[in-house]
């Protein structure tokens, strides 16, 4: 049987029409690749690679459902990720299982939803809720932005459990309102993930009752793969808890790198014209980009090993964005002689991006910083530089690469 090209669906506006699509797909064995606002054509030109279609065709069993979906990978630049729909079937499951296990009825909840359905933790409530039978509800971004309009918009029904899906940057705008409060606390589990959950934020839900799951996942994972139930979360215990019950964890022994092992892991991501299977251990364990520790709480984060920074739940890679913005200010003409990209701790992002520019000797640094600008406008939020500086001796070593130490003490100068 002969593999069908992957059906690309290019996300944008309202979620429930390309959900729709998606499952229609799914229900006829395809495999749909889900791109975000701006990753279209990146990803449009992985599936035109000549061999993709072969190679996903010896991944699957034929007639096979399955999904690429962009992840940033443990070895920082962007890769398209390939999940059986079991996969996903299967993490829905462990889900509901660890719902139950709090007392809750899966099939009685409320699913909410207001993350992208190109990322895997917008995607699997919509799995979650088909596993169980239970409701689904999408949440638009913007309301959360608006706390007194998503209270009135969106009123929590009292005889449904409601489960809610956050990144810590929505967790914060909500907290910041006492309507946004108000509205959290008639939900039953809110999970957080996509990034750390900062120390204030969580002592502040905390003070608030409200029910927090911190948790851990990743797209190669299909989602969650640990999480604090809320009542240990309250008690004050930190970290994102114990795994979930078809999840393995341990921790490398020379760099305390989470690894994981579970029959849900990802086959694989796309290069170069094939599949590159996840690389896996003798006995199935998969290294992740993350540092952390095991105690008695479970799993508590210390941070990523390979550099990324995370900025309001997206991964963000300042290496791979130096390369696109040089090249795009080359192919623009602008006089950019060095760009550095620098993650810097902000309260509501958890990091952001910061600019250092130097422009080709008597170019107009300003006016150069205000083409940059221009250029990145149209790139996802947790992409663009927050701040830009002219820094006329911004250079690399004599090996030629960032002393990003060096210059963060430059930052904290200005």
């Amino acid at each position: 049987m002969t593999t069908p090209e992957p059906l690309l669906l290019a996300l944008a506006g309202e979620p429930a029409p390309w959900a729709a699509a998606l499952e229609a797909a799914w229900g006829q064995g395809r495999i749909v690749a889900l791109a975000g606002p701006g990753e279209q054509e990146r990803l449009a030109e992985a599936l035109r690679q000549h061999g993709v279609v072969a190679a996903l065709g010896r991944a699957l069993a034929a007639g096979q459902p399955a999904v690429l979906l962009g992840s940033g990978g443990s070895a920082g630049e962007r890769r398209w990720c390939l999940q059986p729909l079991r996969h996903l079937q299967a993490s829905a499951a462990a889900s509901s299982r660890w719902l139950a296990a709090l007392g809750l009825d899966p099939a009685a909840c409320l699913h909410l939803d207001p993350l992208p359905l190109h990322h895997v933790s917008g995607l699997l409530p919509l799995l979650r809720a088909r596993h169980s039978g239970a409701l689904l509800q999408w949440l638009a971004p913007a309301l959360l932005r608006q706390p007194a309009a998503l209270l009135a918009a969106v009123p929590l029904p009292p005889d449904r459990p409601a489960v809610l899906s956050l990144v810590p940057t929505q967790l914060a705008r909500l907290l910041a309102e006492p309507a946004g409060v108000a509205w959290l606390r008639r939900c039953a589990v809110i999970w957080v993930g996509g990034a750390a959950l900062p120390v204030a934020l969580a002592e502040q839900a905390r003070a608030e009752g409200l029910p927090l799951a911190p948790c851990y996942g990743a797209t190669e994972t299909a989602a969650m793969v640990c999480a604090l139930p809320p009542q240990r979360f309250l008690a004050g215990e930190q970290g994102c808890g114990p795994p979930l019950d078809d999840v393995a964890l341990r921790l490398a022994v020379d760099d305390g790198a989470v690894e994981l092992r579970s029959a849900r892991l990802a086959l694989g991501w796309l290069e170069h014209g094939g599949l590159r299977p996840l690389p896996l251990t003798a006995d199935g364990w998969w290294r992740s980009g993350d540092a952390g520790r095991l105690g008695a709480a479970g799993l508590e984060l210390l941070g990523r090993l390979d550099g990324a920074i995370s900025s309001g739940g997206e991964t963000v890679f300042p290496e791979q964005l130096e390369a696109r913005l040089r090249e795009q200010a080359r192919a623009q003409g602008l006089p950019l002689e060095a760009v550095l990209l620098l993650g810097v701790d902000e309260a509501l992002w958890g990091q952001r991006l910061v600019a250092l520019v130097r422009a080709h000797s008597g170019a107009d640094a300003a006016a150069l910083i205000d083409a940059l600008q221009q250029l990145v406008a149209a790139w996802p939020a947790a992409e663009r530089p927050r701040t830009w500086w002219p820094c006329p001796e911004l250079v690399p070593s004599e090996a030629g690469k960032w002393q990003r130490g060096r210059w963060r003490e430059w930052l904290g100068g200005r």
